[in-house]
């Protein structure tokens, strides 16, 4: 079963997306998808960490996903903009083999007989990036969050803390 959750930056994704993980599952498993590039940075990921009690098993995995992933667990996968950034910037900015690289791990997912809910960011609902690298990472997002929702069992969409059921 695959969930996907999609909104803006603090549209309440990531609580959500805990909240229905500890309602399936009394061991639920985040698996971080970040690097971390800043002590700003930093200091988010230590927030998120602390959000968790002791029941969640935190993994990090920066591209691989698929493969961290066991048979009959709950997964929150936070987040894809984060996961896309790493292949964006692994392959030197070059859209079309990130998107290629995330396509393949998405199709692994599938074949995995787990509960598996995905947070992603719609970040092309805002200003138009100033820069062509900004504009072609905004692409990338949005392909990859439209194969992501073709395929996810159930989608939804936060908006000021407030799940929209998209199906």
């Amino acid at each position: 079963m695959i969930y996907y959750i999609s909104g803006g930056e603090r549209s309440g994704k990531s609580s959500y997306a805990q909240k229905l993980a500890e309602s399936l599952s009394n061991e639920p498993i985040y698996l971080a998808t970040s690097r971390i590039w800043d002590e700003d940075f930093k200091k988010r990921v230590d927030r998120h960490v602390s959000d968790r009690d002791e029941r969640w098993t935190t993994i990090e995995e920066e591209k691989n996903i698929s493969s961290v992933i066991k048979e009959n667990t709950t997964v929150v996968i936070d987040c894809v903009t984060l996961w896309l950034t790493n292949f964006y910037v692994d392959t030197k900015y070059n859209t079309q083999e990130a998107l290629r690289l995330a396509k393949e791990e998405i199709d692994k997912l599938k074949n995995i007989n787990a509960t598996i809910i995905i947070i992603s960011n719609e970040i092309g609902m805002g200003l138009h990036a100033d820069t062509e690298s900004g504009r072609k990472f905004t692409e990338l997002q949005g392909w990859t969050n439209q194969y992501i929702a073709k395929y996810a069992d159930k989608a939804f969409f936060m908006v000021s803390g407030l799940p929209l059921t998209l199906k």
